[in-house]
């Protein structure tokens, strides 16, 4: 038996994912959530972003990506506006207030990611990132049976 399996990896990945997850929603100055955040990100980098596109960015199928739009349109974060070439297509854009909490996000992931890596050396913290990117790879988004 490898040393690898008495650390019971899914269990603390898990556990560590809802953890952190529900302690950034918690925060007194978080106005978005974690998710929101992440499209919040993704539109700082592009714009006008396809909805298909930014759903794909964030692991989430149409119907979460869909939801998460509809909930952020509905905070007046986002504009989602129908593509000029594909009227079917959608693209995502931010709103003044979405600027705002982007600005706000930023600043919360720094802080959040010093404390994540916080007592760990920059290899270390090298080799944890590359193994969460690796699972990306092992295990494929078409694997997955839900959309969020």
């Amino acid at each position: 038996m490898s040393a690898a399996k008495h650390h019971r990896l899914i269990y603390l990945l898990s556990v560590a994912q809802r953890r952190l997850q529900r302690w950034m929603a918690a925060q007194p100055t978080s106005e978005v959530t974690p998710a929101q955040a992440g499209l919040l990100f993704i539109l700082g980098r592009q714009d006008g972003i396809l909805m298909g596109e930014a759903g794909a960015a964030l692991d989430l199928g149409p119907a979460g990506i869909s939801g998460l739009v509809d909930r952020m349109t509905a905070a007046r974060l986002v504009d989602r506006r129908a593509d000029r070439e594909d009227g079917r297509a959608f693209r995502i854009w931010l709103t003044a207030k979405g600027r705002a909490a982007l600005t706000q996000a930023k600043t919360a992931a720094a802080e959040v990611n010093a404390a994540l890596t916080d007592g760990f050396t920059a290899d270390e913290i090298d080799i944890v990132a590359r193994w969460l990117t690796s699972i990306q790879t092992k295990f494929p988004r078409e694997f997955s049976r839900d959309d969020d």
